[in-house]
């Protein structure tokens, strides 16, 4: 593609100073994680007026709904924008016109599967998680209706990844945050009922969030279909080297994804076994600020992919590497600040959803052992979604890994010896720290541009 008929939102991408291009792009791209991940918070904060057992249950649900969450949005999303990132680069605009139609089929067929999966066997997991009567009761109950429409969500976030893909944040950020403005009224309208609409109780805030993407998605899917877009929807026909664009990165990076929430969800099953269910509450809504610190780092990991993946199809490989390590700072300053402060006053965070003894202690207890190194994990984070946009994802996997084991094992271990759940968290926050940590020294010295990485 030459210069002269190059997109203009593509030459920026290419040739734009870094720094403010990066912070440009981000700004609406964190306004609307933020404004996602308040989705949960708010559920949270309305269903903690029922009870601690519905805290609970949710706290059980949560590590699902985000590991469908981060697959459909960080994990294919991230494939889905680094494919169009790719192909605009290299000037193959028809092939990036044609991979939308390949993002919604894979992100709609997986969506179907996770579906399937967690009406089946949602029940067993959170009894393996330490659901026990009511907190298992709520848990199936809001599950049950999120994950029957959680296809949704899949959609969206494909709809939106191909969007970021072209170097837009501006348009998935509005739309996204309009579903969050809806979910404000809707979430307790549907929760505790008014007039002539009956209290749906917990499962009310799941239909609050499976109405909200559905009108979301229709947005999305209109601005694409409208032709205002870099790339406009078309129906092409299906190639199989289309799907494995997208595939090589997304089905990597599912894995990491994996990673991530099997170690979260198992830490809720120690934590479970060892404290029972004000414990699991207590941990549920303090790692639920590390949730947060995802949609931070994806934030900035969005405009990441974009910019990385655009100068590595345009052959500028130092330019990619130097934005990788600009946002993989920013990122710790942000995500350090954070964790410090609920390190310091934890009861700030925890006190907004309830004000349970044996719940704000374990909560407290975390925070005050992983908040410090929450930079590390948001570090980390966006190197990854980086590493998306780069098509090399052996060391976010490896860090990824490494991560698992120190936390689970450690915490196990932890536990096994002396019964404390705060040295389980200390396991945890060295996990995060390795994880960030090696990662970025990984990507500092090259290791995207070795011969054997995949």
């Amino acid at each position: 593609m030459s210069a002269t008929t190059m997109n203009p939102r593509t030459r920026l991408l290419l040739e734009g100073p870094i720094v403010s291009t990066l912070l440009r792009m981000a700004w609406p791209n964190v306004l609307v994680m933020l404004a996602q991940a308040s989705t949960g918070l708010i559920e949270t904060w309305w269903v903690s007026h029922l009870g601690t057992a519905a805290l609970a249950g949710m706290a059980l649900v949560f590590p699902g709904f985000m590991l469908m969450q981060m697959i459909s949005g960080g994990a294919m999303g991230g494939g889905i924008s680094s494919a169009i990132a790719r192909a605009l680069g290299s000037g193959r605009r028809r092939d990036a016109e044609a991979l939308v139609l390949h993002a919604v089929i894979i992100n709609g067929t997986l969506g179907l599967l996770f579906s399937a999966g967690f009406l089946l066997f949602g029940g067993a997991l959170y009894r393996s998680m330490g659901g026990r009567e009511d907190s298992l009761a709520a848990a199936l109950q809001y599950s049950n209706v999120v994950f029957a429409g959680n296809v949704a969500v899949w959609v969206l976030n494909a709809l939106a990844s191909v969007i970021r893909g072209t170097g837009n944040m501006f348009v998935p950020a509005m739309a996204i945050c309009l579903s969050v403005v809806l979910l404000i009224p809707l979430s307790p309208l549907l929760i505790f009922g008014w007039g002539p609409i009956p209290a749906l109780g917990i499962a009310g805030g799941g239909w609050a969030v499976v109405l909200t993407n559905l009108v979301t998605a229709s947005v999305l899917a209109w601005y694409l279909l409208s032709g205002r877009a870099v790339v406009r929807a078309t129906v092409p026909p299906l190639q199989a080297r289309l799907f494995w664009e997208i595939l090589k990165v997304g089905a990597v990076a599912a894995i990491s994804t994996f990673q991530t929430t099997i170690t979260v969800g198992l830490t809720t099953a120690l934590v479970g076994q060892a404290g029972g269910p004000d414990a699991v509450a207590g941990y549920g809504t303090g790692s639920r600020l590390e949730y947060l610190m995802i949609p931070l780092a994806f934030g900035l990991g969005g405009p990441l992919v974009a910019l990385v993946g655009t100068n590595i199809g345009a052959g500028q490989a130092q330019r990619a590497l130097r934005i990788a390590l600009t946002g993989g700072a920013v990122s710790f300053i942000l995500t350090e600040s954070i964790g410090l402060i609920a390190a310091i006053w934890p009861g700030a965070w925890l006190g907004l959803f309830d004000h349970d003894p044996a719940m704000l202690a374990t909560g407290a207890a975390y925070l005050r052992y992983a908040g410090p190194v929450y930079g590390f994990f948001g570090m980390g984070l966006t190197l990854y979604f980086a590493s998306q946009g780069a098509g090399k994802l052996l060391w976010p996997l490896i860090c990824g890994l490494l991560r698992m084991v120190l936390a689970i094992g450690g915490g196990w271990l932890a536990i096994w010896l002396t019964g404390r759940l705060d040295y389980a968290f200390a396991a945890l926050a060295f996990g995060l720290f390795v994880y960030g940590a090696l990662l970025a020294s990984q990507i500092a010295r090259g290791v995207w541009f070795a011969p054997a990485q995949r």
